[in-house]
């Protein structure tokens, strides 16, 4: 058997390396992940690595969002100004927006419970995983990486951290939709008005419909990245600790007691 690619004969595995990242299996907390779900729908599948799942997610929770005017309707909750919040929801969106919430919640639940039995199998099984992958795009390793620098470059700008980590595609959906989210906010140029002293005129440009979508932008990011870097860093000591003992370790080497007997 090659020790550094998967050759499919185990049921499971715990990791994948390819050019648009590493995927691997870990334990997750469900109802941190239902949260991230319910923050913004599509966040706690990408948390899980099943991106198809979570990008039709993320792309309904704006589309019906926007045309709901979920949003809106939020803010002027927040104000107190609970009449103009019913009259500005289009109901005939909303009876679509509520299922589709709650199943992603559900959802995400359900697979995170489900994920972390396979973990465990796998685990068991102790399967080799490729280490490294090789491409005309690409190349990408397993690797320790810095989790706080994780973190800094997506405060920075949401996408940046995943790029450091090597989830090309995680990283290209957050960017693409942090665009779209800047523009049709405004934000950009507030910030620009505001620092000119304009402070009436920033807050007028400023389209708090799309604004909101921001911070769990934001956030997910951030979390994404660092939870990533600390998993990916706990796989690259697991294998590197196998590698070690399997070719270097003999095989009557015990410890007993703190002492070490050969």
């Amino acid at each position: 058997m090659n020790n550094y690619t998967n050759d499919n004969t185990s049921r499971r595995y715990k990791a994948h390396v390819s050019i648009f990242g590493t995927t691997q299996l870990h334990l997750r907390n469900p109802y941190i992940i239902a949260w991230w779900s319910a923050a913004f729908p599509g966040f706690g599948h990408m948390l899980l690595s099943k991106y198809l799942r979570g990008y039709a997610l993320f792309i309904w929770e704006v589309v019906v969002n926007v045309n709901a005017h979920v949003n809106s309707a939020m803010i002027y909750s927040f104000q107190g100004n609970i009449d103009m919040a019913k009259e500005v929801l289009d109901t005939n969106w909303l009876l679509m927006y509520i299922p589709v919430y709650l199943f992603g919640i559900w959802d995400s639940y359900r697979t995170t419970v489900d994920m972390n039995k396979v973990y465990l199998l796998a685990d068991r099984e102790a399967h080799r995983f490729n280490l490294f992958s090789l491409g005309a795009l690409e190349i990408n390793y397993l690797d320790k990486r810095n989790p706080v620098l994780s973190v800094m470059w997506s405060l920075f700008i949401p996408g940046l951290g995943q790029l450091y980590i090597h989830r090309i595609l995680t990283a290209i959906f957050v960017i693409i939709w942090l665009v779209v989210f800047f523009y049709y906010s405004h934000v950009q140029e507030a910030i620009g008005l505001l620092f000119l002293g304009k402070i009436k005129e920033a807050t007028s440009v400023l389209k708090p419909e799309w604004l909101l979508f921001i911070p769990s932008h934001y956030g997910f990011a951030t979390y994404d990245s660092y939870m990533n870097t600390v998993e990916n860093n706990k796989l690259f000591e697991e294998e590197l600790r196998s590698y070690l003992m399997e070719n270097y370790q003999t095989k009557g080497f015990q410890i007993l007691k703190g002492q070490k007997v050969k």
